[in-house]
């Protein structure tokens, strides 16, 4: 094991020379050497943990709000100005810090919540087989591969059966692949194009094969090319929202800047001076501490919802989750039980067929590869001895032909025998059985249309059904292909019943009932798929078959998807075509699912929602696992995303709009003052203390009103409310200075401590306000947000009288204006109430 066996072509190497090489058997490694070899795996270097710690600290610098307070403090202390330089560099060290502590507290909590989904392999132990995280695989494990897993190591075929494998990961070709574990003469180059050769991180389309770990970790293929590119995140709605609003806030930064130096240059008034104040106000009007925000707000959201059963693998996906308004599902384990059972067999008349129940069960016994819920029920009904059959070949199940065909020799001779959609089996029969078990009779249009009826009759009552035909073929063969699935005949159905999900009607009513549209996605037809809809109350607007699907061009598919319920017949790519046209259209889209079949859908929706017990491709391709299958915990989800939402949103909303009417107050107040209404040191203690009041925001309570509907970052109501109530909080500010200055004949500092302390009180107190689209009275806010303000405004109380006075230049206030105060500030509180009750409600009004 000391010899790297990634130097040499390893996908080349024969059986024995293979197991020779790394040290094991055909029957695997036992638990104490599997456990060894896993422990000598190499550590990260120390170098490199060094430099991923440098990178992530440096890219909390690399805000553009972190760079604003950068270029100020810079250019505060080239000018000597030690005061100003030492607050903004206090200011980005909370803010940086924080940020920085939050994001890895919030990494943390999410690399421990995908540990508990992580991806998991079979291999032999001790002579039997077990289930294993991907990442103990080591060298010289024994792997067991199925349709849907996900290939946990590059690996060497021992053992194939019709085998094909998506290597799309590592290739971008989204076609599978033959692989087949046949000798074969033919070297190759590249482990990719060996057909023996299997790759980490690639996915089995279908078929079964046992194969022999021999580079895992780094050491593998996708290891070597860059780790992590089946999980690049796209970037989310939430985060594409977020930097619209850091593009706004610097539009907002430099235009405020110019406009003072430019008035004060006008004026003639000292350059320097004018300079540091307009640099103090681009700080002001920072929020600087949104980074912090958002990542405490993300981690407590998916805290909270692993205690309800939902893993958020990725953490911006709870606000995609919040913003969600159409939530798309397949059909089969997500609206329904999935404890699927075998209710009848019968023949095209819907008589029970005898010869049908036995060429089913021939087939689902005998069909290699991950059995699914239909052949597990198809297994478990009693039926014929299946130990006279033996496998020969097979045609795996394929989602554009839709049916599966299995090569067999018993005491009839070698038969091909057919089971899949009763369509698409119904091309394929020239003939059928009447009574499921007499000679074959030719298959008449009358007798189509007696099989329709009976097809219709079952998929009425919420039957699924498959159809079985058969074929004699010649005893000589032992492969079979597409083209032998012709002139076959029909012996009749299988009709299963799968029972709707208990609580999936009240969760579907709970979505609906908050904004959520809901769409059934699914591969059954639309008289089972109606049928399930009924029995849980989700109304039907309209049906779209795959077969219609396929005749649309993407624009006719745009404008169709909207009123469409029911999508029916759907093959994976159809399924991934609604997602996509739902989202051209505007729409945050969740898709649930936990197939191969849904994988497709899965990436392309912005929330990915699958389960626990569903295949590897399904899990890897989703953004959220479900540890519970309830639609109910999807509703949870989706609440959860949406306070979180909130809390965010609460932010922006207090800093642009109580910020901005300050700076814009001290930009205005400079055309009539003939001083600076606070100094530059003041500015940035001020906003400071107003940032240390807004920390606890993310533990804030909710408005149960304010997660009734999908919300979305919206910018143009941002900037709305940011014009609307910042000229409320400049007009009390101006009311301020005439007091200050006709009725107490204030001092110039004065002047600026007194404004110092009304600006952070009202500040700070309308946070109390703006939290809540409702009374501030009765929406009670989290109690470690009440106390911050509290104490901000205590301090803000305290610093003219205090220690500290003199280094902030502030002078003790008159008395009179102690008096002057508590009024303003309750009149102020009063007027921004007023003012955004009435901007909500005519803002509601017009989306009404």
């Amino acid at each position: 094991m000391d010899e790297r066996p990634d130097v040499y072509p390893w996908w080349n190497e024969d059986e024995q020379a293979l197991y020779a090489r790394l040290g094991c058997t055909s029957l695997g490694l036992d638990s104490q050497e599997a456990s060894r070899r896993q422990a000598l795996a190499p550590p990260k270097p120390r170098l490199a943990r060094l430099r991923e710690g440098a990178v992530f600290l440096l890219r909390r610098f690399a805000s553009p709000l972190v760079l604003i307070l950068l270029i100020a403090g810079a250019v505060s202390a080239s000018l000597g100005e030690l005061g100003n330089a030492l607050i903004i560099a206090g200011i980005v060290l909370v803010s940086v810090t924080l940020d920085a502590y939050q994001e890895r507290r919030s990494a943390q909590a999410e690399l421990k919540l995908q540990q508990s989904v992580a991806q998991k392999a079979t291999v032999l132990r001790d002579g039997r087989s077990i289930r294993i995280p991907a990442t103990a695989v080591v060298p010289g494990d024994l792997l067991a591969l199925e349709a849907g897993d996900i290939i946990a190591a590059d690996a060497w075929l021992v053992s194939s059966r019709h085998l094909q494998v998506n290597q799309a990961l590592l290739t971008g070709e989204s076609f599978p692949v033959e692989k087949s574990a046949a000798a074969t003469d033919i070297g190759t180059d590249q482990a990719i194009d060996a057909p023996r050769a299997v790759l980490a991180g690639t996915a089995i389309h279908s078929g079964s094969a046992t194969a022999i770990a021999v580079l895992t970790g780094a050491q593998s293929e996708l290891g070597r090319i860059g780790a992590d590119i089946s999980r690049r995140a796209k970037p989310t709605t939430f985060d594409l929202d977020i930097q619209r609003f850091g593009y706004l806030i610097l539009r907002l930064t430099v235009f405020l800047v110019l406009f003072v130096l430019l008035i004060n240059a006008l004026f003639h008034r000292p350059w320097l001076e004018s300079f540091l104040f307009a640099i103090a106000l681009a700080v002001g009007l920072t929020p600087e501490l949104l980074p912090m925000v958002v990542s405490v707000t993300l981690a407590r959201g998916a805290i909270r919802l692993a205690r309800k059963h939902v893993i958020v693998k990725q953490l911006p996906v709870i606000q995609n989750l919040g913003t969600m308004d159409v939530f798309c599902t397949d059909k089969t384990g997500t609206l329904t039980e999935a404890r699927i059972r075998l209710d009848r067999t019968v023949d095209v008349e819907g008589r029970p067929s005898a010869s049908a129940a036995a060429l089913l069960q021939v087939n689902s016994r005998y069909l290699a590869g991950a059995k699914n819920a239909l052949d597990e029920a198809v297994l478990s009904a009693s039926g014929a001895p299946l130990d006279a059959w033996t496998l020969l070949a097979q045609l795996p199940f394929d989602f554009d032909r839709r049916w599966a065909g299995t090569l067999v020799q018993g005491p009839p001779g070698v038969r091909l025998i057919v089971k899949g959609a009763p369509q698409d089996v119904l091309r394929l029969c020239s003939a059928y059985a009447p009574g499921g078990d007499a000679a074959p009779a030719p298959l008449t249009e009358a007798v189509r249309q007696t099989a329709g009826q009976t097809l219709h009759d079952m998929e009425s009552n919420g039957f699924r059904v498959l159809a079985i035909a058969s074929k004699a073929m010649p005893a000589a063969g032992t492969s079979v292909d597409n083209d032998d699935a012709s002139d076959m005949v029909l012996h009749g159905y299988a009709a299963f019943a799968d029972p709707p999900k208990r609580g999936a009607a009240s969760a579907l009513k709970a979505l609906r009932a908050r904004g959520v549209q809901v769409k059934v996605i699914s591969g059954d037809s639309e008289l089972v798929t109606r049928h399930v809809c009924a029995q849980l109350q989700l109304p039907v607007e309209g049906v779209l078959t795959g077969t219609e699907l396929a005749a649309m061009d993407t624009a006719t598919l745009r404008g169709l998807v909207e009123k469409t319920t029911l999508f029916c017949r759907m093959t994976p790519a159809q399924k991934e075509r609604v997602v996509l046209a739902c989202k051209q259209l505007g729409h945050t889209v969740g898709y649930m699912g936990d197939g191969i079949n849904d994988a497709p859908a899965l990436h392309a929706a912005d929330v990915g929602i699958s389960v626990e017990s569903a295949t590897d491709v399904a899990r890897e391709a989703a953004r959220v696992i479900l540890l519970r299958r309830s639609l109910g915990v999807v509703h949870d989800g989706v609440m959860e995303g949406r306070r979180t939402y909130m809390n965010v949103f609460k932010y922006i909303m207090m800093g642009t709009s109580s910020n901005f009417g300050n700076m814009f107050s001290m930009a205005g107040a400079a055309l009539f003052l003939p001083f600076l209404p606070m100094l530059p040191v003041q500015i940035l203690l001020n906003n400071m203390l107003y940032d240390l009041s807004e920390l606890p925001i993310p533990l804030d309570n909710v408005d149960a009103e304010d997660i009734s509907s999908p919300r979305r970052l919206d910018i143009g109501l941002i900037r709305q409310f940011m014009f609307v109530i910042g000229p409320v909080s400049s007009a009390f500010d101006f009311i301020t200075f005439y007091l200050l200055l006709h009725v107490l004949k204030a001092t110039e500092a004065e002047f600026q401590t007194c404004w110092f302390v009304e600006s952070l009180c009202t500040q700070v107190l309308v946070i109390f306000v703006i939290r809540t689209r409702h009374n501030p009275l009765r929406s009670r806010p989290q109690g470690a947000l009440a106390a911050a303000c509290f104490l901000v405004v205590a301090a803000a109380l305290w610093l003219p009288l205090g220690p500290l006075a003199g280094f902030f230049s502030f002078v003790s206030p008159p008395p009179l204006f102690y008096l002057m105060l508590a009024p303003l500030v309750v009149c102020y509180l009063a007027a921004v109430h007023e003012i955004k009750r009435r901007f909500f409600l005519a803002r509601f009004a017009r989306r009404e």
